[in-house]
């Protein structure tokens, strides 16, 4: 397996748990989400966007990391620019490294990265160290997640015959509507399965060290 971290501009706590994850890896930047190879204490390979959102400084430390340049009127996101570039390379694996907070429409962008790609059978996640999403196209085994893990179940379309087990609040064979809150915050005793029938949506989880 290709492990790539891409790099990307929201917030993110380093953690013990992320760490790990990232073992591994290779490093893209997208712009911004430079600042987080500065916490993290890797350089990326390569750094891709049109750096309207890199400061001077940034620019300083890692200026002999070669660079991707694009316009700003450009049809896709910085981070969608460093997901190619990450495929193209042979990623068959991808974590979303700093893709919570800061805009939402490019938080909800990336939700659909993960639904699109995951369709396509690359293995990707989102974290910002403390909140995990991955997406839910099918059936999902979640082995990892200590007891009392939050979970949430966002539906992205209609969802039908959904069923979740090793959870305080389990399902068996539900429809599940778009704008249903029934999924929200329930809590991992044991492995969670999922499965689904039709339709997808993103599985978030909530993590402290």
């Amino acid at each position: 397996m290709s492990r790539y971290a891409i790099l990307l501009g929201g917030g993110l706590t380093v953690t013990k748990r992320l760490r790990k994850q990232l073992e591994g890896a290779r490093y893209i930047a997208a712009d911004g989400g430079i600042v987080h190879a500065e916490a993290l204490g890797f350089a990326p390979e390569v750094w891709v966007g049109d750096f309207d959102s890199t400061n001077k400084n940034m620019e300083r430390k890692f200026e002999d990391i070669p660079r991707q340049t694009h316009l700003v009127e450009k049809d896709a996101s910085d981070g969608e620019l460093a997901i190619s570039e990450a495929l193209r390379q042979g990623a068959t694996s991808l974590i979303l490294v700093g893709g919570f907070g800061g805009q939402l429409d490019h938080v909800l962008a990336h939700c659909g990265f993960l639904v699109a790609l995951a369709k396509r059978d690359v293995d990707i996640f989102m974290t910002s160290g403390t909140e995990e999403a991955r997406a839910l196209v099918g059936d999902a085994q979640l082995n990892d997640l200590p007891t009392g893990t939050r979970i949430s179940l966002m539906p992205m379309t209609d969802l039908v015959g959904l069923s979740i087990s090793g959870v305080r609040w389990p399902l068996n064979k539900r429809n599940v509507k778009l704008g249903s809150a029934l999924t929200l915050a329930n809590i991992s005793e044991g492995e969670v399965a999922i499965s689904l029938q039709h339709g997808h949506g993103i599985v978030i989880t909530y993590h402290h060290d």
